[in-house]
């Protein structure tokens, strides 16, 4: 039977759709992902970027959002309420503004669903982890998940799938021994099954092995049509044997999480294990630089860690 793990970590919540032993999907929810889709906020335009269609604003809490449409009669300097459609996103040396449409008259400002609400929301059952439990995340295969997003590399039955992230798309590459037909049909189930478990959206292109004929090009679509949920559109295999997949984007995908900073990952991922540990443990745990940077500015992760394992953990530096 499918059920939702869910674990409330430090510094980020967890959950994965397990299925059969083994993660279908896993989504990550950081603490600091303020602006979720489906929130209704209050702001100020403090710019229009293209008159009468566009505008930026900005809220109580700094974060700004691109709104679009415009309201009629909004001006620069102006107040209003948005809704937000997709959270901010990631990328390279930058990060995309969370996008929003004026609200509606009647909607109460909320903070949206977060991913608690939206996986009991799915109506498949919610099993809620506690750190002095059995691992059922790791069991499912859960590093196995993170090292997929963090390194792309993703094997599958005669084959592997490379997954690259650029501002227009994310890309899949195809690398596998012949025949291709069968190499083709073996990656489509797998690049289909790795865009749901790792939630990615927008443009994705994949990268096929050249094949001949019309026949084992659209058993390639085939085995995409059948593997990845709708709602999604895509076109045919073309002549070289690259396919075009266009999901709904509302927020980051898993590598685009792990991969803008891999050192906050790594450091959550820590805090996990650590607060997993059977007592007595470890009170002392040298970490690298750039690690121990980060948990030293985030005093409240350290000041959880202690309330929930009640022990004070000590953390210094690697010796080089």
């Amino acid at each position: 039977m499918a059920e939702w793990l869910y674990e409330a970590g430090i510094g980020e919540a967890r959950a994965a759709l397990v299925e059969d032993g083994a993660i279908a999907i896993a989504r990550i929810e950081r603490d600091e992902d303020r602006l979720r889709p489906g929130a209704v906020v209050a702001g100020r335009l403090i710019e229009i970027t293209i008159k009468g269609r566009e505008g930026v604003v900005v809220l109580e809490s700094g974060d700004e959002a691109l709104l679009a449409p415009l309201p009629p009669q909004a001006t620069e300097g102006g107040r209003l309420r948005i809704e937000i459609v997709r959270a901010a996103l990631p990328e390279r040396g930058r990060t995309k503004r969370a996008r929003a449409v004026p609200a509606a008259d009647d909607a109460e400002e909320s903070a949206g669903p977060d991913l608690l609400a939206r996986i009991t929301a799915s109506g498949i059952p919610v099993r809620r982890l506690q750190a002095h439990e059995p691992d059922a995340l790791e069991a499912a295969g859960w590093s196995e998940v993170l090292d997929e997003a963090e390194t792309g590399e993703i094997a599958f039955r005669g084959g592997a799938l490379r997954v690259s992230l650029t501002p227009a798309m994310t890309l899949i590459d195809v690398d596998g021994p012949p025949p291709l037909e069968t190499l083709a049909v073996n990656a489509a189930t797998a690049a289909a099954r790795a865009i749901d478990r790792h939630g990615i959206g927008g443009s994705i292109g994949i990268d096929f092995p050249t094949i001949e004929g019309r026949a084992a090009r659209q058993a390639v679509a085939a085995a995409i049509d059948a593997a990845l949920p709708q709602p999604f559109e895509r076109t045919a295999m073309n002549g070289f044997g690259f396919l075009q997949i266009v999901r709904r984007r509302r927020r980051a995908s898993l590598p685009e999480l792990i991969r803008e900073d891999p050192v906050a990952a790594a450091v959550r991922a820590r805090l996990r294990r650590i607060e997993r540990t059977p007592p007595p443990g470890e009170r002392t745990h040298a970490l690298p630089v750039a690690e121990l940077a980060l948990i030293r500015a985030r005093p409240a992760w350290t000041a959880e860690l202690a309330r929930r394992t009640g022990v004070d953990t000590i953390f210094i530096a690697e010796e080089r």
